[in-house]
């Protein structure tokens, strides 16, 4: 074998080894960071390590999703920022202007059924599917908080629909909406910040998920919790599209597939760790829980829709306007 020959065949053999080493590399795990704003006590946080682990299964490992608690790597506004910017990969995303329907759709004056909650998250997400795209997002995963999203006070308030003044936390534009219809008037605080915001006095009432609100150890300064159901609640986990798109197309499958059997999963265990939540404060704790009655429940509903729809129309458009409205039509 001449010099040549063999230099010739030494370096066939690093360029199939350095082709081999780019093919594994091609086919090296993807990894999404997932940005929430629940802390590891939350039911929720078990809920996100569940989609972890079934995305990992269902994709032989070739995705993993890291996940981010207790708004760490953003704040509570800045999902979409986030996002876009490669700051997260996956996050939820607040009542955002560059969502125009999502924002007033995502929290609505109405009393629905959860029983078929799954679906009808499923296909309030393909709603927004097209708005979501324009802004280069893609919905992933519903977090729907209608069974438990209620109000605090220090004490006993006879009347949610006669809040006097009180400032009251605000979540967003339509509970703002309905704060101040019902007298009171809404200051918004991050969830990171309403234990010390309630201890200090700037805020007279809360607007809060149970979950959030206990496991921020909340009822110590509010305990006085009136359960209403007021409303329609998702905050949608949203993807960055091109890194969405980047998958395989058997892969986006199986994320998809990972997130809606994780809210499958979590959806009895989360009502009963509300449950729970509750009962541990009002037995052990020294809180208090007061349902209102369903024609004082109709009756607050009645009075902030028609004038929210009025915001429905002009962000949704009527088409969209009325599909989604008849989507919480069909699971009253």
């Amino acid at each position: 074998m001449t010099t040549s020959s063999s230099t010739r065949r030494l370096s066939l053999g690093a360029i199939a080894v350095a082709a081999a080493l780019v093919a594994h590399g091609a086919h090296a795990a993807t990894t999404l960071r997932l940005s929430t704003y629940v802390n590891e006590v939350d039911i929720r946080y078990e809920g996100f390590k569940k989609f972890a682990e079934l995305t990992a299964a269902k994709t032989n490992g070739r995705v993993k999703v890291e996940i981010f608690p207790s708004a760490t790597l953003h704040g509570w506004s800045e999902g979409v920022d986030a996002v876009q910017g490669g700051v997260s990969d996956i996050s939820w995303i607040p009542a955002d202007k560059r969502l125009p329907c999502y924002r007033v759709t995502s929290l609505y004056p109405t009393a629905v059924n959860l029983d078929g909650q799954i679906e009808m998250d499923a296909a309030y997400a393909d709603l927004m599917r097209g708005e979501a795209a324009k802004v280069g997002l893609v919905p992933l995963i519903n977090s729907n908080y209608s069974y438990d999203q209620e109000w605090w006070f220090e004490e006993r308030v006879a009347d949610l629909g006669k809040l006097d003044g009180k400032l009251v936390r605000s979540i967003g534009p339509l509970v703002s909406m309905m704060i101040e219809t019902w007298g009171g008037k809404p200051v918004f605080v991050a969830p990171k910040e309403v234990f010390q915001s309630a201890e200090r006095g700037v805020v007279d009432g809360i607007n809060m998920g149970v979950a959030t609100y206990s496991s921020w150890k909340l009822w110590s300064v509010m305990p006085y919790m009136v359960n209403a159901s007021l409303f329609y609640g998702n905050i949608n986990y949203m993807i960055n599209k091109q890194k969405f798109d980047g998958l395989s197309a058997a892969d986006q499958k199986a994320l998809q597939a990972a997130a809606r059997e994780s809210e499958e999963w979590l959806k009895p265990r989360y009502e009963n760790w509300v449950d729970e939540r509750v009962g541990n404060a009002v037995m052990k704790g020294g809180g208090a829980a007061v349902s209102i009655p369903k024609a004082q429940r109709m009756s607050l509903i009645n009075s902030v829709q028609k004038k929210w729809d009025v915001e429905v129309d002009k962000a949704c458009g009527a088409d969209m306007a009325n599909k989604v409205r008849g989507l919480y039509a069909k699971h009253q």
